[in-house]
């Protein structure tokens, strides 16, 4: 098992309340540390509890407290060595790859890459980075994605795939599992000219693997391709998942300037009636310009508005299989 000086750990209002009453009672001695409800120094380790409800644990102690105070006491249930234990893939040096966008109507897709090693994935522990999925805040995105790049200086790979080239893609490719394939090579590739001896890859699992690897170039066919569920609890996969995620959110605020409405994510209705605007006020063939044209959205919109998809060209052509049954 890998030993760690730092753990992080998430507790309910409850767990809180009573961390705070053992640590008020015990032998401890109180400091004063920023945006915590209580902090102190205990043996051999630091214990700080954060208004977030996030529980910070450092010290060469920090494990015999948590064994024996933090499990026992507050959370009723082992979790420190669970991942060292069952996962110290997790704490040794790979890259994550994961996307946002794939399934929402308006903007880009965007994929990232992000290396750890042990001291990154400690550091990432203490700033609570995980799933983007649990983020609901685009502000919070914002300042996780900032302290991940802090974090990784220069580490990580972005790859914007636009509407306009997404929809070009599509046209050639027919097909979303091969875009992501295309655009996980790319970010693979890039962030190995920065970390030339990186010797795994893991990313969430969409499609055959052997799509990343006959997309992948000269530097990296050298790469362990790992392709599993939920590869998000992967410490470099939630990273990736943020930086993805920041980019995304960006890229449609960009986008809700240039365009003076708000573009809602997802495929929702919000979303349609968005649409229906922007193609009021810029002609149906901004489609191609702000959104994935094979969404069955594209069908509702054009054709409130007295289109077809013949109005979009080539590129508008493209759909996806669920609506080739609709139109059977």
């Amino acid at each position: 098992m890998i030993k760690r000086n730092s753990h992080t750990f998430k507790l309910d209002k409850a767990q809180q309340a009573e961390l705070v009453r053992i640590l008020k009672a015990g032998n401890y001695i109180p400091v004063d540390v920023p945006h915590t409800l209580i902090a102190v120094d205990g043996p051999d380790c630091k214990i700080n509890l954060y208004k977030s409800g996030k529980c910070l644990v450092q010290g060469k102690g920090g494990e015999d407290w948590i064994s024996f105070v933090l499990e026992p006491q507050v959370i009723k249930e082992v979790r420190l060595g669970y991942e060292d234990v069952l996962s110290p893939e997790m704490f040794e040096n790979h890259m994550g790859i994961d996307e946002s966008g794939k399934g929402d109507f308006f903007g880009p897709l965007v994929i990232a890459s992000a290396y750890v090693d042990e001291g990154i994935v400690a550091s990432f522990r203490e700033i609570d980075v995980r799933d983007s999925k649990t983020v609901t805040s685009d502000r919070k995105i914002e300042q996780m994605a900032r302290s991940i790049r802090d974090i990784l200086k220069g580490r990580f790979a972005l790859i914007t795939i636009g509407p306009r080239a997404y929809n070009r893609l599509y046209s050639t490719m027919g097909n979303v599992n091969k875009i992501l394939a295309w655009g996980h090579a790319r970010a693979i590739e890039n962030l190995m000219e920065k970390v030339p001896d990186c010797p795994r890859a893991v990313a969430d699992q969409f499609g055959p693997e052997r799509q990343i690897k006959q997309a992948l170039m000269k530097n990296g066919r050298s790469i362990k391709l790992v392709q599993r569920p939920k590869a998000e609890s992967d410490p470099a996969v939630a990273a990736a998942s943020i930086l993805a995620r920041a980019g995304f959110v960006r890229a449609l605020q960009v986008m809700q300037k240039e365009y003076d409405v708000t573009i809602p994510k997802g495929a929702s209705e919000q979303v349609r009636e968005a649409a229906r605007v922007i193609v009021k006020n810029r002609g149906p063939e901004v489609l191609l310009d702000v959104a994935k044209c094979h969404f069955r959205t594209t069908d509702m919109v054009l054709g409130a508005a007295g289109f077809d998809r013949t109005v979009l060209g080539k590129e508008g052509q493209a759909m996806s299989k669920d609506v080739r049954r609709d139109k059977k």
